[in-house]
């Protein structure tokens, strides 16, 4: 009989976005499951290849009227990030964070999480 997977432990909200031309991500669901409404300001920074945004009094960015995120042009080269790259979007209430998941990240991770379920079995 199959292992059932455990119950959730953390109260995080997911989404998908793609990063347009101005370096923007819409996100509203996500973003207000963080509290953030437009004129929230937010810092971010870059750890172990991925992009974490808190909201931050002093920060250098400000989420939009219209409920977009633009992550600077620096940022998005610490990750290899252009326009159209579709991102993982965690927003974690409980740490105050979003965490932004780049494609090669979501590749590390699920190459890791396969080897470990498929014993190292190429999928």
């Amino acid at each position: 009989m199959p292992r059932l997977m455990a119950a959730r432990e953390r109260s995080s909200t997911y989404g998908f976005a793609a990063i347009d031309d101005r370096g923007r991500i819409a996100a509203r669901l996500i973003f207000g499951a963080l509290g953030w409404v437009p004129g929230t300001t937010v810092a971010c920074r870059e750890r172990g290849g991925l992009v974490v945004v808190s909201a931050d009094r002093g920060g250098p960015i400000r989420v939009s009227l219209k409920g977009h995120l633009r992550l600077p042009a620096p940022v998005r080269r610490w990750c290899g990030l252009e326009a159209g790259s579709r991102v993982l979007l965690v927003a974690d209430p409980d740490m105050g964070r979003l965490v932004v998941h780049p494609p090669a990240a979501l590749d590390a991770m699920i190459s890791r999480y396969y080897a470990d379920v498929f014993g190292g079995d190429a999928v």
